[in-house]
């Protein structure tokens, strides 16, 4: 379709996108740091804005995730450019190959396979992942995921492959037999010294299990955990705040007198 006939909003689209991707030229080739930059330094940096995204996700702060997307979109132009400068590839390179890779994934909507349900998308998504040439259905799990999001992502993708539990309550069984495991290894009550290996282990399967349930109950457990963070560092800085009011520090402070302050945030 000619440009002009395009719809305005998707002109204006296409007209941000060609702005950015000038800047970027004039950046690599006037800026200091961007002309020093390679792919391996922006690395690190594009984890970093990764994670500053998510923040902004868990928060529900749309200006933010609005910020941290372009950031995101940013690094990726710059990752293109950079390759374009050894016609190694290019953005459009890298786009093209993304639509095409879509329309084959999705045959039930640009061919004629019928799936009706998100499940039967899913597998057919892994199934054809497996005719591009995956060795296995877990290949596509990255090895430096964070263990928690690993451990959902592997489920999942067991999930896509028809190997996964029938009902929650199964699932439910298995924690509770992961958690007597641990406990075995690891009894509270008596005062024998415990093996750290096996309870470590037996931690990691009670761990899995337990993201296995979230699943199923459409919990993400990433998330989850992550609120669970950011609710303790706020009621623990409530305590400071209070411990500094009254002239105190908190190793001045007693248990129950944080304690006190503790239950006091929770209430705010």
């Amino acid at each position: 379709m000619e440009f002009e006939a395009l719809p305005e909003r998707r002109k204006n689209q296409l007209m941000a996108f060609n702005r950015l991707l000038t800047i970027m030229d004039e950046l690599r080739e006037q800026c200091p740091w961007d002309k020093k930059q390679t792919i391996d330094s922006l690395r690190h940096l594009t984890i970093e804005e990764t994670y500053e995204l998510s923040d902004a996700i868990v928060e529900g702060d749309m200006l933010e995730i609005q910020k941290e997307i372009g950031d995101i979109m940013l690094h990726m132009v710059f990752y293109s450019k950079i390759a374009s400068e050894t016609n190694t590839f290019d953005i459009a390179d890298v786009l093209n190959g993304l639509c095409e890779k879509l329309i084959f994934r999705h045959p039930h909507i640009y061919g004629d396979v019928k799936a009706e349900t998100e499940e039967q998308v899913k597998q057919n998504w892994e199934a054809l992942k497996m005719k591009e040439g995956n060795k296995s259905v877990l290949a596509g799990v990255p090895k430096s995921l964070p263990a928690l999001v690993k451990a959902m992502r592997i489920q999942e993708k067991a999930r896509g492959a028809g190997f996964d539990w029938e009902e929650k309550e199964q699932v439910w069984e298995k924690v509770e037999e992961e958690m007597q495991e641990f406990k075995a290894e690891f009894n509270v009550v008596e005062k024998s010294a415990i093996d750290t290996e096996k309870a470590e282990a037996e931690f990691g399967d009670l761990l899995f299990s337990l993201v296995n349930y979230a699943r199923f109950v459409n919990i993400n457990v990433e998330s989850a955990l992550e609120r669970t963070n950011k609710k303790f560092i706020k009621r623990f800085q409530h305590i400071e705040s209070r411990a500094k009011e009254q002239g105190k520090t908190l190793q001045d402070m007693t248990l129950a007198e944080m304690d006190v302050y503790w239950e006091e945030a929770k209430r705010l």
